[in-house]
């Protein structure tokens, strides 16, 4: 019997031993990502390629010289298309069917309006 409570107590010893060994997790506190730097406008037009940039997306009738513009037009729906072709007719400014933009003509707009010319109508 001696035998049999000390090999109980043992056991038991052991298991308390198991027990205490295992300690809950602690969680770490989530590291906080800093917050992104915010590009002001004014410093972004003051630079002559981003300018160069915003007046081929824009367009507007003041800043576009008349001889070096091609209209374009949206004349098919976007439904069902691929998201690189939607993204480029978001960046040439077409926003729904019929709706016309007047662009200048460089090679970069060029290339878009290659790649989804089966959805437009451009015009000198």
């Amino acid at each position: 019997m001696a035998e049999k409570n000390t090999t109980e107590k043992e056991d038991v010893k052991k298991a308390a031993v198991k027990v205490a060994a295992k300690k809950p997790a602690v969680k770490k506190a989530a590291a906080k990502k800093p917050a992104a730097k915010k590009v002001a406008v004014k410093t972004v037009a003051k630079t002559p390629a981003k300018t160069v940039a915003k007046v081929a997306v824009k367009a507007d009738k003041k800043t576009v010289p008349a001889k070096n513009t091609i209209s374009i037009t949206l004349i098919k729906s976007l439904h069902h298309r691929l998201p690189t072709h939607r993204a480029t007719v978001t960046g040439l400014g077409l926003k729904r069917i019929n709706h016309t933009v007047k662009l200048i003509d460089t090679p970069e707009i060029r290339g878009m309006i290659n790649k989804i010319s089966y959805l437009l109508r451009v015009e000198k």
